[in-house]
């Protein structure tokens, strides 16, 4: 059981209610992570600004995926890699490429350069190296990619790190935090 159980929306101030109806509408359901962000409008509304700003960026739906599932996996965010999981599948990847993305490998060159910057900012807390940048550079991207990364490693932190806080109930198809390894 959830340690910060999600918002109940008939409990929600006006604007956080429209918010979360939004939500719904087009998602047909709202996520606990974002039942339980609503507890906070300011986490709720920054986090939904962010995530819909992330989708006008430079990487596609499946390589914000990836970046997604490397990041969960490095903070061990089960309620993440279950949403991303899907998620991904969503948008096209298939379980070679989830499972690559969460061991920061990938399909594709392009992938795994992702997948392992990703991991490394998290891992080193965004003391990365010229070495690593120039990893995903030579990978095809450029600098306003790297930059996009570690905004989409941020946000993705921000979920982790409310799930583990919160210890919010997956209602995603799980997926075991092991499988990867």
């Amino acid at each position: 059981m959830a340690r910060i159980q999600p918002l109940d929306l008939d409990q929600a101030d006006p604007t956080t209610r429209q918010t979360l109806d939004d939500v719904k509408r087009k998602l047909g359901t709202v996520p606990n992570l974002i039942a339980t962000l609503a507890h906070s409008p300011t986490a709720l509304h920054g986090y939904l600004g962010f995530a819909d700003a992330a989708t006008r960026g430079r990487l596609s739906a499946g390589q914000r995926e990836i970046v997604a599932l490397a990041v969960a996996q490095a903070n061990s965010c089960a309620y993440c890699l279950a949403a991303h999981t899907f998620i991904g599948k969503n948008a096209g990847l298939d379980d070679g490429q989830v499972q690559a993305a969460r061991r920061a490998e990938g399909g594709s060159a392009a992938d795994a350069a992702l997948a392992r910057f990703a991991a490394a900012v998290v891992e080193q807390r965004g003391l990365i190296g010229d070495d690593q940048i120039s990893a995903l550079t030579s990978a095809g991207f450029d600098q306003s990619v790297v930059i996009e990364v570690v905004a989409l490693v941020a946000l993705n932190t921000l979920t982790n790190y409310v799930n583990h806080a919160a210890d919010t109930d997956i209602d995603f198809p799980r997926v075991d935090l092991a499988a990867a390894a």
